[in-house]
């Protein structure tokens, strides 16, 4: 029996030629993807003085580093090329979350804007939106986010500290930024893509 792994980890990690046991050749599921080396590590910008008490937007900016917000929602991180200026105000290229194996038009979400610029990013949200997205995972619209965004981890934080996360992100200076659109699975992505995720063959 040809075996490849019992994990495949994919976010465009490209591992060395997996070599089949009892098969007379070589095959690489990842030979026509490239290894990238995301900027994990990103400092949260400063806030600009604001409405919000200042404790509470360094709470908030704290807490936003020590998730690394940064990595997804900074342009060109997942690539390992962040744009300076653009800390947090979204990315240009998107989080494939469908198994690249299965399909070669995966679905593909785009980082928003976390910057309070009215049109692009997060101008228009009340902090209870935004704490309602990173508790539960529901938008403005009422919809339910996909857990590329983590909030099911978050779920369990403090009031408090869901609300400074807030107030930091409504005090960061606005940063005028679209993103991609969203893609659902089986559309066609125009804009670049990383691929997300951990699957485990079903050979045993």
């Amino acid at each position: 029996m040809c075996r490849i792994s019992e994990f495949l980890p994919v976010l465009l990690i490209a591992g060395s030629a997996l070599l089949l046991a009892g098969c007379t050749s070589y095959y690489n599921p990842l030979d026509d993807y490239e290894q990238l080396e995301p900027a994990t590590i990103l400092a949260a910008p400063d806030a600009a003085p604001g409405s919000y008490p200042a404790e509470s937007v360094a709470r908030g900016r704290y807490l936003v580093s020590l998730l690394g917000c940064g990595s997804c929602h900074t342009d060109g991180a997942l690539v390992g090329a962040p744009v300076p200026g653009h800390e947090l105000a979204g990315s240009s290229v998107g989080i494939a979350y469908s198994n690249p194996m299965a399909t070669s038009r995966p679905g593909v979400l785009y980082a928003s804007n976390l910057t309070p610029d009215p049109a692009t990013g997060i101008g228009d949200r009340s902090l209870e939106d935004l704490v309602r997205m990173i508790r539960l995972g529901i938008d403005q619209h009422g919809g339910e986010t996909i857990p590329v965004m983590p909030w099911p981890a978050y779920a369990n934080i403090l009031e408090a500290d869901a609300q400074a996360i807030a107030m930091y992100l409504k005090s960061l200076p606005a940063v005028r930024h679209e993103v991609p659109a969203n893609v659902r699975p089986g559309q066609r992505a125009t804009a670049p893509f990383v691929y997300f995720g951990v699957y485990q063959s079903r050979q045993r």
